[in-house]
């Protein structure tokens, strides 16, 4: 057993090198309470790929806006008596090893959890902490059974299944992997110790390489760092959910049934892409008898205590600070306190949540479009007070309540050489082609890919909208999306992907109203049923598809309109599927389809919400 001894009085331990099952030994510093006895003492630990002594975006409160220093973070804990370990993951910073991303967490966190509590200092008790990748290593641990694992915070991140939320999604790759690898891999050891690699990475244009899709390995912006090309390819290129997927770093859901009862607390936003894996852990671990929370923000990835996401202003109610009555940092103190110590805290709601919504929709002094909103509490997800309601597609383009009567359909050519561009949605790590956030979907100048700038989306041919009459009443929807289509294609495969968007109508500072993306999601026809193998489409074949879109909150008001927008690309943050062949998802033939969505009483189109009274 490896032992990091404390000399007597001293407040921290630096680049201690852990010892892990293999013999690779991991960067740990280990900051100690000096207000509060001689120990041992609970532990919190925070496992990061980003530099341990680096001070994190996201560690900052509404009244402290600078971003905190890694040593003013642990002091706030262990000023609160706890003692915080911060490690670097293997193969990053000051940790040796071979750095392949995601893969080896478990393992990794076990052995960590495991050493710590070896410890003197350590009371038997280990909590997690982190965002992000720092969320992934927990959930990943925690699939292992650590029996010193006490209580785990899970912000933005901690995969349920990387599969479907935060690698791929829909059969689809989310190409923010391909913007992580590239910039993490200017900052690697490899471009470090090797000074014409990272001169060929520093005079890449990554907007032009994604203009040149589809790559091969050993010709792609990343063939200078092979480690960070390999990793990359064997995402894009495990298209089907098979035994690459299920390990327990990236697919909790298939270990919740397993995992000790350790608290927990999921924390995400309507606009960062890990709003599923917040869902899906938290009713995953609940329906299995685990003590779980459930937080969503209408923010960005980390941004919890801003006001506005992209384009849009949510008002200063739809803060952290304002949804639990106190600032993240603190939060986290008295969770831990909770759960390890004993302190008798408050009662907190199980579940609560933002819904957006009830703004005037007036340009803010700031540029944005005001939307506001307020905070709930539930029980549950989807909140117990709502109920299933079915919006029906109909073939010229309305939505409604009531099924179509008429047998009807709508088409439109799909070019894999001109996708539709993102704007927005729940996207991190997207520099230098996309970011996150609400915005009107029209394209300007700075979306990349766009072709008219000043267009809205809708107005593309590729582009079908279905959109409900100007609501005579309020709707309010809180809980889980998806779209149900039946559809036709003269291809073997290709995608078909959706956005809900609240239609505001024209005011002053926005003439031609505000069309608002709520959220959005993408199917690759080939996983039709499932994910595990795939079906080519048959040319004569209707089939029925169901999207899943992630899930939102949101208050449509009167005068507005509910709205989907139905197409077969959403680029960069999906890749683009080739219409070529099935699972060729980086084919250099790209095709054009021909693509089609049927409506009428033998094929109900619909989407699905869950709807307040």
């Amino acid at each position: 057993m490896s032992v990091a001894r404390r000399k007597p009085d001293a407040d921290a331990l630096r680049d201690i090198m852990v010892p892990m099952r293999d013999g690779v030994r991991l960067a740990t510093d280990v900051f100690f309470p000096q207000k509060a006895g001689h120990g041992p003492w609970p532990v919190v630990l925070e496992r990061t790929p980003y530099d341990k002594r680096a001070a994190r975006v996201n560690e900052y409160t509404l009244d402290h806006p600078e971003v905190f220093g890694r040593e003013e973070l642990a002091r706030f804990f262990t000023d609160a008596g706890f003692v915080v370990v911060f490690q670097d993951c293997r193969g990053r910073y000051g940790s040796e090893g071979r750095f392949t991303k995601y893969r080896g967490e478990a393992e990794d966190g076990f052995d960590t959890i495991g050493w710590i509590a070896d410890q003197s200092w350590c009371d038997g008790q280990v909590a997690t902490m982190g965002m992000s990748y720092s969320a992934h290593t927990q959930m990943a641990a925690a699939c292992l059974n650590p029996p010193a694992l006490a209580a785990m915070i899970c912000d933005c991140g901690g995969f349920s299944n990387a599969y479907q939320g935060g690698i791929r999604f829909g059969g689809a790759l989310e190409l923010k992997q391909v913007t992580w690898a590239f910039r993490h891999a200017l900052r690697s050891r490899a471009a470090a110790a090797d000074p014409v690699a990272k001169a060929a990475l520093e005079a890449t244009d990554l907007r032009d390489w994604m203009q040149r899709l589809p790559w091969a390995e050993g010709q792609s912006p990343l063939t200078p760092i092979p480690d960070y090309e390999r990793f990359l390819f064997e995402q894009w290129t495990n298209g089907t959910f098979d035994d690459y997927w299920k390990i327990p770093a990236l697919y909790a859901a298939g270990w919740h049934h397993s995992m000790r009862q350790v608290p927990s607390v999921h924390i995400s936003g309507w606009y960062d892409p890990y709003a599923v894996t917040a869902v899906e852990n938290f009713t995953g671990l609940r329906a299995h008898g685990h003590d779980t929370a459930l937080i969503l923000g209408p923010w960005t990835h980390g941004n919890r205590s801003r006001c506005y996401a992209g384009d849009v202003d949510f008002g200063e109610a739809c803060t952290f600070e304002a949804g639990t009555g106190q600032d993240f940092v603190r939060f986290r103190i008295d969770t831990f306190r909770r759960h390890l110590t004993g302190a008798d805290m408050p009662a907190a709601p199980r579940v609560r949540y933002f819904v957006m919504g009830g703004g005037d929709g007036r340009r803010t002094d700031a540029g944005r479009m005001f939307h506001g909103g307020a905070w709930h509490v539930a029980q549950s997800w989807p909140p117990e007070n709502t109920s299933p309601v079915n919006l029906y597609l109909t073939s010229e383009g309305s939505l409604s309540e009531t099924p179509p009567a008429a047998p009807g359909s709508r088409s439109f050519v799909f070019d894999p050489a001109n996708p539709v561009p993102t704007i927005g949605g729940p996207i991190t790590s997207g520099a230098p082609l996309m970011v996150g956030g609400a915005f009107d979907q029209r394209e300007t100048d700075d979306v990349f890919g766009a072709t008219k700038p000043g267009m809205p989306l809708a107005s593309r041919p590729d582009v079908l909208v279905f959109e409900t009459a100007p609501l005579t009443r309020a709707v309010t929807i809180a809980g889980n999306v998806a779209l149900r289509l039946f559809v036709t294609s003269d291809r073997p495969t290709t995608d078909f992907t959706a956005k809900l968007v609240d239609v505001y109508p024209p005011n002053p500072d926005y003439p031609h109203g505000y069309a608002m993306n709520l959220t959005d999601g993408i199917l690759r026809s080939c996983y039709r049923d499932g994910f595990e193998r795939t079906r080519a489409l048959d040319p004569d074949e209707v089939a029925e598809l169901t999207l899943r879109l992630y899930p939102t909150a949101n208050r449509f008001e009167v005068g507005h309109r509910i709205r989907i927008e139905v197409s077969s690309s959403n680029f960069p943050r999906f890749d683009v599927n080739p219409n070529h062949a099935v699972g060729d998802d980086l084919s250099p033939v790209r095709c054009r389809a021909l693509n089609s969505v049927l409506a009428g009483p033998d094929h109900l189109s619909c989407l699905q919400l869950d709807v307040q009274p």
